[in-house]
């Protein structure tokens, strides 16, 4: 092991002379070389660009991962440049579990085939998710590491070279004062009294020294006005790239709302299918139920064949247009109200009403008719609508 003893006592004689420089400014004994203003302003942006970035960085893997430990364990599998085991969602892991329940309940039970169809959506929705957070790692998490890690370390330890430079500068400064300060007290000052050729010899000698200390000191100045200068100069350059830095910042910011975009467009477009077929399933069982318990409530209030009165409906072709729109005037209503359709609806068969997103109908229900629909009336159009793709306002 190579230890250089002189070399390490200058080191320290120069942390020392600088801790007493930088003392003394603080206690405002001491001159301090001010920076130029578009450093100043330079420096100051750059500041506020780390501290924001370690802001956005830290919230947006709250935002990502919730759960402070996963977050952790990311982390230390970071730092160990090993790649990070793929994790379940959440989502994913509810779908498996719905999928397990439905075959302990059996896949042909109603209850069973509605885990079954809930489940594979959740499990699409986790897959999803999952896309969406390695997206955003990716686009715009790695980049703000990268800047905190690469640049603005490099950055720091510039601007620390320049704080030492500059406190180096004011050392010298304040040397080169002293010995000015010191050689014309001397040259102010002659020992006239002074007539013996020895105490000549010695006056002229210090006269000499004292020259030679100022001569010394600005020597030492010159150098570290140098050295300051192009220390300054490499700092500004590197604070000068955080314009680029904030242009790269902004692309991966669009990048990551646009993969934000995409992920709740995925999950939106899931639960509407989700829905429609939950729906689907919900009207066939419905239909089912009353073809098998009770006939229908429009058909049995309504009787398309004799009359209740004992009166005989004529059933031919020509009349049954009239006697269709009789029906459809005398349908008991019960709590006519107008609703707001939230989806578009697709109707099934011809005794249901298609919807469009947005639009304002009036809906109504009939005794006897299933809980989850209603009749809904367009303008001449009317037929069975979901309750679940409706917003009563009302």
């Amino acid at each position: 092991m190579d230890f250089n003893v002189k070399k390490l006592a200058s080191d320290a004689g120069v942390f020392f002379t600088r801790a007493v420089q930088f003392t003394e400014e603080k206690l405002g004994q001491a001159e301090k070389t001010e920076l130029d203003p578009h450093l100043e302003n330079l420096i100051a942006r750059a500041d506020c660009t780390k501290n924001w970035t370690e802001k956005i960085l830290r919230q947006t893997e709250v935002l990502l991962q919730p759960n402070p430990s996963a977050r952790i364990e990311e982390f230390i599998y970071d730092k160990l440049e090993k790649k990070l085991p793929s994790r379940t969602t959440n989502a994913e892991l509810l779908g498996q579990y719905m999928l397990d329940a439905a075959s302990e309940f059996g896949p042909e039970t109603p209850y069973g085939s509605t885990l079954i169809t809930v489940g594979e959506y959740q499990k699409r929705l986790g897959t999803a998710e999952r896309e969406f957070l390695q997206t955003s790692a990716t686009m715009f998490l790695t980049p703000l590491r990268n800047f905190l890690e690469g640049d603005w370390r490099t950055i720091s330890k510039e601007r620390r070279l320049l704080e030492n430079r500059r406190l180096d500068l004011d050392i010298c400064k304040a040397r080169l004062k002293k010995a000015k300060q010191a050689e014309a007290k001397a040259a102010a000052a002659p020992d006239f009294q002074e007539t013996r050729p020895r105490n000549y010899v010695l006056s002229a000698s210090a006269s000499a020294l004292m020259s030679e200390e100022v001569d010394k000191a600005e020597h030492e100045l010159r150098v570290a006005q140098t050295e300051f200068d192009r220390q300054a100069e490499v700092t500004r350059l590197l604070l000068e790239g955080i314009s680029s830095t904030h242009l790269n910042h902004q692309r991966c910011l669009q990048d990551f709302a646009e993969a934000q975009a995409t992920f709740y467009a995925q999950c939106h477009h899931y639960m509407h299918e989700l829905q429609r077929q939950l729906n689907r399933s919900a009207n066939a069982v419905s239909a089912h139920h009353q073809s098998a318990v009770c006939p229908d409530p429009v058909s049995a209030t309504f009787p398309s064949g004799p009359d209740a009165l004992g009166t005989i409906v004529p059933t031919s072709s020509s009349n049954k247009p009239q006697t269709l729109a009789m029906e459809q005037t005398q349908l008991p209503i019960t709590g006519t109200r107008k609703a707001k359709v939230l989806y578009d609806y697709d109707a099934h068969d011809s005794s249901e009403l298609s919807l469009l997103a947005d639009e304002i109908i009036t809906v109504y229900t009939v005794p006897g008719m299933d809980p989850d629909w209603l009749v809904g009336e367009r303008g001449n159009e009317k037929g069975k609508v979901p309750v679940t793709y409706l917003e009563l306002l009302s």
